[in-house]
């Protein structure tokens, strides 16, 4: 598993309106309507910060979202809650996370403990975070090694990932023991409004989303966001997946269930406006890539053989990028299977070989 949930290969069609201004630096917060303030917490990665959301909940905040356990995040969270603070003011009253990607839930264990307040998330994110933190300090599972195998990665990387297996709890605190379950289409009474939850899946098994109609928000996670595409990846825990088509009918679902008068709160760069033509370029963008794959596939192929022809930039050697696009890649060659259009033949060194039928 990568520590990242994105992978900002190549800036897409980009969004005209961004009505909220410039990004309020770590520590501080800026007030998007009255009672919803926005945080933004750095991240020691390519894709380099993480924006989280509070809404005033009677007393105090609930938040949307933790931040990845470092000791930055740590420190811009102690501003925010100590002497002249934006959060200074009742503390946290609940948490809740869109899904279990270390960059928002890193620090989750951390916030809850030390405001004895509930996490609430969706069960499969949880139980998903639970096990893969589980994997820290194990040695890479036979599993893993022959699903990169068959993708084509050389001994070379291969070894780097036996290295780096296990990685991903290191930027996460340990959860709470126990969690209240968000559910799809449940109505949450915060403050003064009620928002619902709309789950879709594909970025992550269970992704939450928030809608609040009396505040035309809504807060969007990973599920969609402005100037970059969610990562959609097949991993070795379920090599079969395919969460490309999950992902196309959440994007579906999110333009039906969600009005596009809405200013969209996402996890990266900035709140916009202009839900349901983003919506559409992604979709149709998704569908332009697979058109793509349709033809690089008159011939065999691996998994990373056709980075060229989903990918606008070259992805190498480097350990974070090639795993993420090598997810990838087998999520768009699933999409093809699942469906019928392709056939897929493992060769006598492991290797699996696509092509169109």
């Amino acid at each position: 598993m990568s520590d990242e949930s994105l992978l900002p290969f190549s800036d897409n069609k980009p969004i005209s309106d961004y009505p909220c201004g410039e990004a309020p630096a770590p520590g501080h917060a800026r007030e998007i309507v009255p009672g919803v303030l926005w945080l933004r917490m750095p991240m020691p990665l390519g894709l380099n910060h993480i924006n989280l959301w509070t809404v005033r909940d009677g007393t105090g905040w609930a938040a949307f979202d933790a931040g990845l356990k470092t000791t930055d995040t740590a420190a811009a969270w102690y501003s925010l809650f100590g002497d002249g603070g934006a959060l200074a003011r009742g503390g946290l009253t609940r948490l809740f996370a869109t899904h279990m990607h270390p960059d928002h839930i890193g620090m989750a264990g951390w916030l809850t403990r030390k405001f004895g307040c509930r996490l609430w998330m969706t069960r499969l994110e949880y139980l998903t975070c639970r096990v893969l933190t589980a994997d820290t300090g194990r040695e890479a599972p036979a599993d893993g090694v022959s699903f990169y195998r068959k993708a084509g990665w050389d001994n070379d990387a291969i070894e780097v990932y036996r290295t780096r297996f296990g990685g991903f709890g290191k930027f996460v605190h340990a959860l709470p023991d126990s969690y209240r379950r968000l559910r799809n289409d449940e109505v949450l009474n915060i403050g003064a409004y009620q928002w619902r939850v709309v789950v879709g899946s594909g970025h992550s098994p269970e992704h939450a989303c928030f809608y609040c109609a009396e505040l035309k928000l809504l807060i969007s996670g990973d599920q969609v966001l402005p100037r970059i595409s969610s990562n959609v990846s097949v991993f070795p825990t379920e090599p079969d997946a395919d969460p490309m088509g999950d992902w196309l009918t959440s994007l579906d679902k999110l333009r039906r269930e969600i009005p596009d008068d809405v200013l969209v709160l996402p996890a990266h760069n900035e709140p916009f406006r202009g839900l349901h033509a983003r919506l559409d370029y992604l979709i149709h963008s998704q569908h332009q890539a697979l058109e793509r794959l349709r033809y690089a596939l008159a011939q065999p192929r691996r998994a990373v053989d056709v980075f060229a022809q989903l990918f606008s930039r070259p992805i190498g050697s480097e350990p974070y990028l090639l795993g993420m696009a090598t997810g990838e890649s087998v999520a768009h060659l699933n999409y093809l299977l699942h469906r019928g259009e392709a056939e897929m033949e493992l060769s006598a060194d492991g290797c699996a070989w696509y092509r169109m039928r």
